[in-house]
């Protein structure tokens, strides 16, 4: 867990200013996850995080497994391997914003840990930024200026490395 916290359904239910049975349908369909703790059901706060993120319809979101190699913490998501800064074991689901994601042209001496190429599936103009759909194993999004995608020259087909610290990948459990 990313905290301690554990809200009831009901303390769900007045942050999201809904009624109460309302958040037991939601975790009755396996939308939001929950613990039964005895006959209480609880909820964590990286359960709710995540659930969060799912409604607002956050794009890269993966589901994958946890692995430790030379003191290196890592997400294996289908054979493309994230590195994650967690005490999690295990299946885990990460998340990456797309505005956290940059792109460039080559690798780079840098901080992030995660400098991934990928081919250019499609670019998404919208009336203030750009979104950019990369294939590096995995589709990832990432949400740019059109400022950059000229200076970049990016279209469909380009190749490009999607660079993102692991503090911006989150994970829950």
């Amino acid at each position: 867990m990313n905290s301690d916290i554990l809200y009831t359904p009901e303390e769900i239910a007045s942050i999201l200013k809904l009624k109460k049975n309302t958040i037991y349908e939601i975790i009755k369909r396996g939308e939001l996850e929950a613990h039964r703790i005895g006959k209480s059901l609880r909820i964590s706060q990286s359960q709710f995080d995540y659930y969060l993120l799912k409604v607002k319809g956050s794009e890269n979101i993966y589901t994958g497994e946890v692995i430790v190699e030379d003191q290196e913490t890592n997400v294996l998501v289908d054979q493309v391997k994230i590195h994650v800064i967690t005490a999690h074991e295990g299946t885990v689901k990460i998340a990456i914003k797309p505005e956290d994601v940059i792109l460039s042209t080559g690798t780079f001496k840098c901080s992030a840990r995660n400098q991934l190429k990928g081919e250019v599936l499609e670019v998404i103009e919208g009336d203030l930024s750009v979104k950019v759909i990369l294939d590096i194993g995995i589709q990832l999004v990432a949400e740019i200026t059109k400022t950059s995608l000229k200076a970049l020259e990016i279209k469909k087909g380009s190749t490009l490395f999607a660079v993102f610290k692991s503090v911006a990948v989150k994970v829950y459990k």
